[in-house]
């Protein structure tokens, strides 16, 4: 067992924040999203040493859904454990998001977009951490059976209840992004955030996603800026044995194309010239756009979480620099979520007054 935490008293030092759309809340360049690592399978006194070093270096936003784990929902009881010791003198000082979208539990109500599923799987977060309340609540992905006026009532209806302070949205495509803003708007609680994933080879967040987040004040939080840790040193020389790729994860094999590989070391190239690991500057030129707000990243280990954190200690780049990334990062067929950004929900058609 670690010994009593005792937060940095210089941990707000280190950090940039950078507000959410237009809205009121800040939140820091870089977060950290438990998707991988902490989990029941996972070592917990390992997370909890990434959880204390993230917030001890600035970041106040940890980042979670209903079925992070393996097992699922399991991330989420250790964060609670961690909240409860460590960091129940500081939840005013955090930023505790979920989501609630992907398959859950067994029989009809365990997954998508329904007010059943989403009220209840709130409720089930919640006594997971031990919380009245989260800070965000998202609709994780589209559900194109549903009505989108039922899956943003239930976030909105969230917010009624106490439940969650601002609501948000993942992978919804531009035109299902503007529809769901509009919905929110009318019933009073705006969408806060977006969360799409963006890195440098999937970039499909250029092609009207970041033009309709600015148009409608939303924030934006890149998740898979590293690209499944593709954009690291780990695949320069192929694919090790202990790698994601080759434990059937979400990084598949096909994705370690020669081109991609040959489009990794380029990046990697440029990087190193910079001064920074490869790793840095796929966070850092995620960031270059003002219209992201934070980067989410996992982390391993304390060790992986400061190569990753280090990355705003360089985050500008010049119009050469740029020009050259822009050479290398092209669409790699890595977004793993397209099928979510295409989907369309139902729309409710009234009949007219």
């Amino acid at each position: 067992m670690q010994s009593h935490y005792r937060a940095d008293p210089a941990r707000y030092t280190g950090m940039t924040y950078r507000r959410s759309g237009r809205s009121g809340l800040d939140l820091p360049a870089i977060s950290l999203g438990l998707w991988q690592n902490f989990g029941g399978t996972d070592v917990f006194e390992t997370g909890r040493a990434v959880l204390r070093r993230a917030f001890d270096r600035g970041v106040t936003h940890f980042d979670l859904a209903n079925n992070y784990g393996p097992p699922p929902g399991s991330a989420e009881e250790n964060f609670g454990r961690v909240l409860a010791t460590d960091f129940k003198a500081h939840r005013d000082e955090l930023i505790v998001s979920t989501k609630a979208g992907y398959d859950m539990w067994p029989g009809p109500y365990g997954s998508w977009g329904s007010r059943k599923y989403l009220t209840a799987s709130l409720d089930q977060s919640l006594t997971r951490m031990g919380l009245d309340y989260v800070d965000i609540f998202y609709s994780h992905r589209v559900d194109p059976r549903t009505p989108l006026e039922e899956t943003m009532g239930a976030l909105d209806h969230a917010v009624r209840q106490g439940k969650a302070l601002y609501v948000g949205i993942s992978s919804y495509s531009p035109e299902m992004t503007r529809r769901a803003a509009a919905i929110l708007k009318d019933l009073g609680t705006p969408c806060l955030i977006h969360q799409p994933s963006y890195s440098m080879l999937n970039r499909w967040i250029e092609g009207g996603l970041l033009d309709a987040l600015e148009e409608t004040g939303i924030g934006c939080i890149a998740f898979s800026p590293l690209a499944q840790g593709m954009l690291t040193t780990k695949y320069l020389n192929g694919q090790p044995t202990d790698a994601r790729a080759a434990k059937g994860g979400t990084l598949k094999a096909h994705f370690l194309s020669p081109e991609n590989l040959e489009r990794v070391r380029a990046l990697d190239a440029i990087a190193t010239r910079r001064g920074q690991t490869l790793a840095q500057m796929a966070i850092a030129w995620v960031l270059r756009d003002p219209r992201v707000t934070s980067a989410l990243v996992g982390a391993r280990n304390v060790e992986q979480l400061d190569n990753s954190l280090d990355a705003l200690k360089n985050t500008a780049f010049t119009p050469e620099e740029l020009a050259e990334i822009d050479r290398h990062a092209v669409d790699g067929g890595l977004n793993l979520w397209q099928n979510s950004s295409n989907a369309r929900s139902r729309l409710i058609r009234r009949k007219p007054t």
